[in-house]
């Protein structure tokens, strides 16, 4: 019996692992899924679909979202809050030896420091991923939100 996880596999274990780094507050570690240079960016499905380059959230290296760690650490003031990830199977829409995209539909609970949970954001990760190891890392994610309204609170990453 073969055992070897499918890459549809290893990425829904990839995904299990980043949402509890966010969900888990482990913030530091998450830079570490991606590639050292890397695209990270949060928008609308709006913006998307127009071709809008520019995000909510943007960053183009790991070193970026390390900063973003630092600053939601040390000089960010935001109410504290916690967010629940469920997400979604991926599709994977093409790929090569070393590379493959996929989309991976997502939605976030957030959960305030007084108790109070809301749907904060739905919508989709559109992925490509660097799969030439064993661990696949993200070369971009380009988190779309379903919704063209984005709440001031977006500081903890999708």
């Amino acid at each position: 019996m073969d055992t070897t996880p499918t890459l549809r596999e290893r990425i829904m274990a990839f995904h299990a692992a980043y949402i509890r780094c966010i969900d888990s507050n482990q913030l530091e570690a998450w830079p570490d899924f991606f590639q050292p240079q890397c695209q990270y960016t949060v928008t609308t499905a709006d913006n998307h679909r127009d071709g809008l380059p520019a995000g909510l959230i943007w960053a183009n290296s790991r070193a970026m979202l390390e900063d973003r760690v630092s600053a939601l650490r040390h000089a960010n003031i935001y109410e504290r809050h916690s967010y629940r990830h469920l997400v979604g199977l991926p599709f994977v829409t093409t790929g090569t030896d070393t590379t493959v995209n996929a989309e991976t539909p997502f939605m976030v609970a957030r959960i305030m420091h007084d108790g109070v949970t809301d749907l904060f954001c739905t919508g989709v990760y559109h992925d490509v991923f660097d799969i030439a190891g064993y661990t696949p890392r993200l070369q971009s994610r380009i988190v779309v939100s379903d919704s063209s309204r984005v709440d001031t609170l977006l500081a903890v990453p999708l």
